[in-house]
Formats: structure tokens, sequence, C-alpha cells
């Protein structure tokens, strides 16, 4: 059995979830691969970030977001509303503060020592309800999905832009 890993660079924007169609990405690290026969797994390391298989959507509203991901993202706001409030969840608390504040890089996640920049409790919930990775067949060297099937990477931490990463994982044959 052979193993590939492809590792991607992404950025999320902030402000809102940013959803991003990583199926290119897939494919070609399938192709690149040179497996004929196995899976593929895509693995997201942050605790805000989800992966997730869905279909792709033509219409999308004015910041660029599938209609799709609009529905689900309303969807979790329902069960898991934004953090506006410090106390609104019980994460993230004093001492969970307190170990961010003595981090050497600190004014990264707390910019001029505001707190409200750790207010991501809803980011974290939801991603784990989503799951932080997928996995899919590779048949014939080629996603094993339909016409429609795509894979997506989604941070749904708002409180700013940030560079993330997830691992493309190919096994097989």
């Amino acid at each position: 059995m052979s193993v590939f890993k492809k590792h991607l660079s992404l950025e999320s924007h902030g402000g809102t979830p940013t959803f991003l169609n990583i199926t290119s990405d897939l494919r070609a690290a399938i192709e690149e691969s040179g497996i004929r026969e196995g899976s593929a797994t895509v693995i997201s390391p942050h605790t805000t970030c989800a992966v997730f298989f869905e279909e792709f959507v033509h219409d999308v509203d004015e910041t660029g977001t599938e209609f799709l991901q609009n529905d689900l993202n309303h969807v979790l706001e329902k069960l898991i509303p934004n953090q506006t409030d410090w106390n609104q969840y019980q994460y993230p608390g004093e001492e969970h503060y307190k170990a961010v504040e003595s981090w050497p890089d600190a004014a990264s996640y707390l910019p001029n020592g505001d707190r409200t920049a750790l207010w991501n409790c809803d980011a974290h919930l939801k991603a784990t309800l989503i799951g932080s990775s997928e996995t899919f067949e590779v048949t014939d060297g080629k996603l094993g999905v339909g016409t429609t099937g795509y894979c997506y990477f989604v941070d749904f931490d708002r409180t700013r832009a940030r560079k993330r990463k997830c691992t493309i994982v190919v096994m097989g044959e």
C-alpha cells in the first residue's frame, strides 16, 4: 500500500464563516499520488474548522457564498447562535484568558488586549458538529463521487482573518 500526503495553505476572511471549495485540490492530490484504488481523506487540524461533502451550487450571494452554504450556516446559527457576549457560553473562561495572555504571541490572539477576540465558542461547537475530516473513495485514479459532489473546507471562526491549512492523505494501490 502507498501513502501520499499533500498540504494545503488556505486563508479565511473573518467576519463571517469562510467556505472554501477544495475539490480541485483534492482531485489534483489524487492524480499526483498515482494511486488507482483506495481512499483520500481531507483533514483539518484546526478546532474551529470543518471539512464536509456537499453538492456544488451555482447560485451565490453578493459575497460569493453558495446558497447551500448560507442555508447550512443559518441552520447552524439556530442551533448554536454566534457568540456576542462574554457570558453567552462558558467558554472561554477566565483560566483560558489567562493562559492566552501568557503566550509569547498573545497580541496576535488578543489584539490590544481585547478579550472579545476569543469569543468563538460557537465556531468550536459548529466545527465539532460538522467534523474535522472527510474520506472519499479513489476509483481508477479519480475521486469517486458523482458529478455534483464537492469537498469544502470551512472556518467558522469569525473573529479575524487567518492562515489555515489542511492535509489530504491518499492511500491505496
